[in-house]
């Protein structure tokens, strides 16, 4: 226990470039992010990175597996060519939301207008005219392609004025209601599409290895 201990205090590039260990040996040293960061310099390929699978959007077989293991678990796929080494380090949930909106241009239209659409959407949804339909015939802006759905998001990844009234406890499953950035010449149409949401998310180190050179 006592060598481990002292290999993981000096631990460094040079290090691992000297040492006759196994890969699987060394990720069993790694513990810290330095560490892996450390690691990662001495792999010089982009087939060795650090990785964040999110369970909400990684479903393959592998994610899986993964999101099994407990902080420190490792998995190997073994193929003909190569071997791949996955070590879970780090393992967090995080609060995430979802809505979806309607982007309007203040460049484009002057308050009052943008204020007279607003009003006729809100009007069109309720009375049953779908917000996707609606955010492709109104939005200017992209996302207007995906139906204004703007996918799940992390407080403190989105403008300020936004986010706050986003993420407002306030507005239930459903509600539509718009937002002013008037600084910013920006005004939406929001529609709260989902309830804040703890997603499971963890780093992985993958280490690719060449069985023959």
């Amino acid at each position: 226990m006592l060598k481990k201990l002292l290999y993981l205090f000096l631990i460094s590039p040079s290090l691992f470039l000297t040492a006759q260990t196994s890969t699987e040996e060394d990720l069993s040293l790694l513990e810290t992010p330095e560490q892996v960061e450390s690691y990662l310099e001495t792999k010089n390929s982009k087939k060795n990175k650090l990785i964040t699978f999110n369970e909400e959007n990684h479903k393959t077989i592998l994610a899986k597996e993964l999101f099994k293991l407990s902080v420190g678990g490792t998995k190997v796929d073994d193929r003909e060519f190569e071997k791949t080494y996955y070590k879970v380090v780090n393992k967090t949930k995080n609060t995430y939301y979802r809505v979806a909106y309607i982007y309007l241009d203040g460049t484009e239209y002057d308050l009052e207008d943008i204020d007279l659409l607003r009003d006729k959407i809100i009007a069109q949804y309720n009375s049953g005219a779908p917000f996707d339909f609606l955010a492709k015939q109104y939005s200017m802006d992209d996302n207007a392609n995906k139906g204004g759905d703007l996918g799940w998001f992390l407080k403190g990844e989105m403008p300020v004025d936004f986010e706050t009234e986003v993420i407002n406890e306030n507005h239930d499953l459903n509600t539509i209601f718009t937002v002013d950035m008037p600084s910013e010449n920006v005004y939406y149409v929001v529609l709260k599409t989902h309830e804040p949401k703890d997603i499971l998310e963890i780093e992985v180190l993958k280490i690719v290895e060449a069985k023959y050179e």
